[in-house]
């Protein structure tokens, strides 16, 4: 007869002795405070780019050539980057553990900010002999980047599906 596997272990339970709960106790309100501060300067950040993005879309008006809005395309996609690392702070601190996935959406974003960038580049390079290779292969590069963390990416939420290791009771269909 199998025996019941019970989930609630009363070592789980057992504090630690006092000078390690108040030290403890003290790391994570400095934890927070870290990353509250982290999180101020990223909304900062953000406002600030958002700003500046307005400011070069205004010269646009006058000047209505290639390179304004190519900064402008270069600052929102900065804002972007910025968003994705204040959700990652948000979402480590709601969970109390570090998440890979926005760390990866961040790459992914910046990747795709240089290829825009350098695809522009390339273009002025066109007929330049080496410059323009150059630019070709680090777009080529940062194109299979952006394929290999979106499998990351991919394969991680995949896994994040899949039931607990330790889990005890088997998730059969046919019962």
């Amino acid at each position: 007869m199998a025996t019941k596997q019970r989930s609630d272990d009363p070592e789980d339970d057992v504090r630690p002795p006092g000078f390690s709960r108040v030290g403890t106790r003290v790391l994570e309100v400095a934890e927070n405070l870290i990353y509250g501060g982290i999180a101020v300067f990223l909304v900062g950040s953000a406002f600030v780019l958002l700003a500046v993005a307005a400011k070069t879309s205004w010269g646009l008006v006058s000047d209505f050539s290639q390179k304004p809005l190519l900064e402008v395309l270069d600052i929102l996609l900065l804002v972007f980057i910025v968003v994705e690392l204040l959700f990652a702070v948000r979402t480590t601190v709601e969970k109390r553990e570090l998440v890979a996935e926005p760390f990866l959406l961040v790459g992914i974003i910046a990747s795709i900010k240089e290829i825009v960038v350098l695809s522009v580049e390339a273009a002025s390079a066109l007929g330049k002999g080496a410059e323009f290779d150059d630019r070709i292969v680090e777009i080529g590069l940062l194109g299979v980047l952006v394929v290999l963390l979106g499998v990351t990416s991919f394969l991680l939420r995949r896994k994040e599906r899949e039931p607990d290791e330790g889990d005890a009771t088997p998730h059969r269909a046919d019962r």
